[in-house]
């Protein structure tokens, strides 16, 4: 074995007791507190003295810290912020009644959670303290809080030897586990840990067991894992997992300090440090902290032996958990446990159902993963190993190859899977739209996905382990679709989940033929569809029966669903600069097997791509292009009829006109006549973590460089603008009637959407007449437009016209005035109004 590093010398820094300690998340800094007042700033890398700051609170028990400032929790119940480089005390965050035990800051460094001996633990935000957050659930004092990596949980380790683990996906913070049996009962000054140590991939913690072993629980399974056993002959005092996960440092009341490597819960190394009560791990070099109740500080650089260094530069690794056993955290009924032979858990391959004996199964990883909550996701698993993303095209396509021939590559649009995101580090989002997110983290051997809805109300979120590194996925209110193209020669496949099921089993998979991968996948309430490389049209119905199947006439690049609708898109013939010229779409009613357009083009400005495609909640294809505008089709039920109107050009929005702003729209969909987007800043292209904001637009027909209003407002004046609002409001106005018309042509009417309509047409009515205002308001000369507007008008009863009448009075415009009552004498008549214009 490689001779140790030098070994540190302590730094006395506190009067013995409690002794706290926390790196900045950069590194630079690690900042002790202790029962004295004094606070202790140290400089990564330099041996001088520290900066001391001593600001009169004695006995600081809680510690946490950004790279601006760190939060300092004290006996008294104060919680104070101080400035990282003056070390000035600048803000009372909260204050507690009682003695504060602990304080954990969350990864982004936006809120800091307090635990004191009281019965709630307040989470605070570090820039504005007026907002707080409560966990009201303990029933007793509680020793330890932190926060998971990701942010969606927090736990609490409370004296009474009870664990909580919070959500944090919601506004209000909800109590997802109440775990008993996981920590010890211990008192706040013991010096013993029962401290909750998340793993840095977050889907397991670490926590001290009675018999001095480390267990380890899954997130998902809130079950025992595995255990570093034999390790430590006293209380275990504190536990710290290396940065990228690799490896655990223990420390315990022996006078041991342990480095055990992670995959194998065996000790590398024991090093002798007595008294030892918290430890940090550098957060990115080969060093360890850690601070004894002797009030001393020892910063142990080269901790890790160099035959042991690599574990330590490896990439994030995965938790020591069986992936298998990831419990179902959906809506589904998780399945019973009882009655099964044991050698279906000990090496099974497949499906928990006893079928699998009868009809087999795929071999060749028995022992890597189980069903993480019976719903299949472990079933038939293929060989696997390190991710390459080289057989697919990325979002945005590879740059142009040239072939080892006389011409070149023919350069077409890129698959395109709505919705989702190009890998940026480790994660990307599989799909993103109104009913929420489905994201993967890539862990090298496996994946772990999430699925997140928007209202937890009526779905709870769900993740799993991902051994088939599933690429593309689809959500909607019924169900989520996945697909994976695998790069080992196996077929791809496509798994369906329902979100619920009066069944114990309602999920499916299919594997396409070797050789076909797929493209695209779209979901609709009714179907499922896939394009593939193979140009096929793939669809199925939502429990896995095929139901249609051809060939596209064009080369695949994606597809949208809605009901019984299904569009495909597909590059269009290729010039003689060897591009696409166009993009083909068909739109198809798969029920009735009818089609409603076929191979017609798709309005792409020369030199755009297609950034989405998707259907709007009432059922019209929409597209969204790199150019920034958002279109519509209309009339795309008639064969032939269909065309692209644009419904809103980003690039006119006021919030751009100072050009002081550089900032994109990510499209997720249009619902509510409004354009749902994500707000992208400065040069982003795509969506990252965590999980941004949703921003909405109002459409406006780019008729103008003038802003525009919603068709409902109203003025008594007009302003000399008013012209081009109403102008482009009349426009949009007119399109949304029109497509509504079309929905109601399609479908039985209820009286509900017969009133709807009549109420349309009445505020299209309503924008003429405030367009006749303006006319009449700019004189007599404007007379001929301003008749032309009455004559536009639908008027079902007449009393616009009359309204029209009154316009013209009350402006004067008495040969204006004699034109309109002739209309209206006419159209009483019968005699229409589509004669020449007097």
């Amino acid at each position: 074995m490689a001779s140790e590093a030098i070994r540190p010398r302590g730094r006395p820094a506190h009067t013995p007791g409690t002794t706290v300690l926390a790196y900045t998340p950069n590194g630079r800094r690690v900042i002790t507190a202790g029962s004295n007042s004094a606070i202790r700033i140290y400089t990564v890398g330099q041996d001088g003295e520290p900066k001391t700051v001593d600001e009169g609170v004695d006995g600081h028990m809680g510690i946490g810290a950004t790279n601006e400032s760190f939060i300092m929790g004290a006996e008294d119940g104060t919680v104070w912020q101080y400035e990282i480089e003056s070390g000035r005390m600048e803000n009372l965050l909260v204050r507690c009644a009682l003695p504060v035990r602990d304080i954990a800051v969350s990864k982004d460094s936006k809120w800091a959670a307090v635990a004191s001996d009281e019965l709630t633990v307040k989470i605070v935000n570090i820039e504005d303290m007026t907002k707080v957050k409560y966990l009201r659930e303990q029933a007793k004092g509680t020793k330890h809080v932190t926060f998971d990596p990701s942010g969606r949980y927090i736990t609490v380790s409370c004296t009474d030897g009870i664990m909580y683990v919070y959500s944090l996906l919601a506004d209000e913070p909800e109590l997802v586990q109440k775990l008993d049996g996981v920590i010890r009962k211990l008192e706040p000054e013991d010096e013993a840990t029962s401290r909750v140590v998340w793993h840095p991939d977050g889907t397991a913690f670490a926590a001290a067991e009675a018999t001095k072993d480390i267990a380890i629980f899954s997130t998902s399974a809130w079950k025992k894992e595995k255990a570093f056993a034999g390790g430590h002959s006293g209380d275990v005092t504190a536990i710290s997992w290396s940065p990228n996960g690799a490896l655990l440092a223990t420390a315990g009341a022996d006078g041991q300090v342990l480095l055990w490597e992670t995959k194998t819960q065996k000790i590398l190394q024991r090093y002798g440090f007595p008294n030892v009560i918290n430890l940090a791990w550098h957060p990115t070099d080969n060093s360890l902290s850690f601070t004894t109740s002797d009030g001393e500080l020892f910063i142990y650089d080269g901790i890790v032996p160099s035959e042991h260094q690599l574990l330590l530069q490896k990439p994030l690794q995965a938790a020591p958990i069986s992936l298998g056993s990831l419990a179902d955290v959906s809506d589904n009924v998780r399945r019973p446990l009882t009655n099964r032979p044991k050698e279906l858990f000990e090496r099974r391959a497949g499906t928990p159902d006893s079928l699998d004996d009868i009809l087999g199964s795929d071999q060749g990883m028995e022992d890597f993963v189980d069903d993480d909550d019976g719903a299949g996701y472990a079933e038939g698993i293929n060989a696997f190993g390190k991710r390459t993303n080289q057989y697919m095209d990325e979002i945005d396509g590879h740059a142009e190859k040239r072939l080892l021939t006389s011409y070149a590559k023919p350069k077409t649009h890129p698959p395109l899977q709505p919705g989702s995101t190009p890998w940026r580090g480790n994660r990307r989002y599989l799909c993103l739209n109104l009913t929420g997110c489905v994201w993967t983290v890539d862990q090298e051997t496996h994946n772990t996905v999430t699925v997140e809805f928007y209202d937890r109300e009526l779905h709870r979120d769900f993740h799993f382990t991902d051994p088939y590194l599933y690429d593309r996925a689809c959500l909607n209110e019924h169900g989520t679709l996945f697909s994976n193209n695998p790069t080992d020669g196996s077929p791809a496949t496509i798994f369906y989940r329902p979100h619920e099921t009066w069944t114990t089993r309602a999920d499916w998979r299919t594997k396409l033929p070797r050789g076909e991968f797929i493209r695209a996948l779209a979901l609709s309430d009714s179907y499922i569809v896939a394009v593939t490389t193979k140009d096929y049209v793939r669809v199925y119905t939502l429990f896995g029966t095929p139901f249609k199947m051809y060939r596209q006439k064009s080369p695949a690049v994606t597809c949208a669903a809605w009901r019984n609708y299904v569009m495909t898109i597909g590059n269009g013939p290729v010039g003689s600069d060897g591009r696409a010229l166009t993009l083909r779409y068909s739109i198809e009613n798969v029920k009735r097997d009818e089609i409603c357009q076929n191979e017609d083009v798709v309005a792409l400005p020369e030199g755009a791509q297609l950034q989405s495609v998707f259907f709007s909640d009432t059922g019209d294809p929409c597209i969204y292009d790199s150019e920034g505008v958002l279109l519509i089709l209309q009339h795309w039920r008639n064969p032939g009829q269909a065309r692209w109107i644009p419904l809103l050009d980003t690039k006119q929005l006021e919030r751009l006109a100072s050009g002081l702003k550089e900032e994109t729209y990510w499209p997720v969909a249009v619902a509510q006549d409004k354009f749902h987007c994500i707000i992208l800043k400065g040069g982003d292209r795509y969506p990252y973590f965590p999980r941004p904001l949703l921003s909405e637009f109002d459409f406006r027909i780019p008729i103008s460089d003038v802003p525009g209003k919603g068709s409902g407002e109203e003025e008594d004046e007009p302003t000399p603008n008013d012209d081009a609002k109403f102008e482009e409001a009349f426009v949009r106005g007119n399109i949304m009637l029109s497509l509504f018309q079309d929905l109601l042509g399609s479908t039985n009417a209820t009286p509900t959407q017969r009133a709807e309509l009549a109420r349309r047409e009445l505020e299209l009515d309503k924008i003429l007449l405030q367009m006749l205002a303006v006319e009449c308001r700019e004189g007599e000369e404007r007379g001929m437009k301003a008749l032309e507007l009455v004559h536009l008008m639908k008027d079902r009863n007449g009393k616009m016209v009359e309204a029209a009448v009154k316009v013209a009075e009350r402006y004067g415009r008495g040969v204006l005035e004699d034109k309109i009552r002739e209309l209206a004498e006419r159209r009483y008549m019968g005699e229409g109004d589509d004669d020449e214009l007097a």
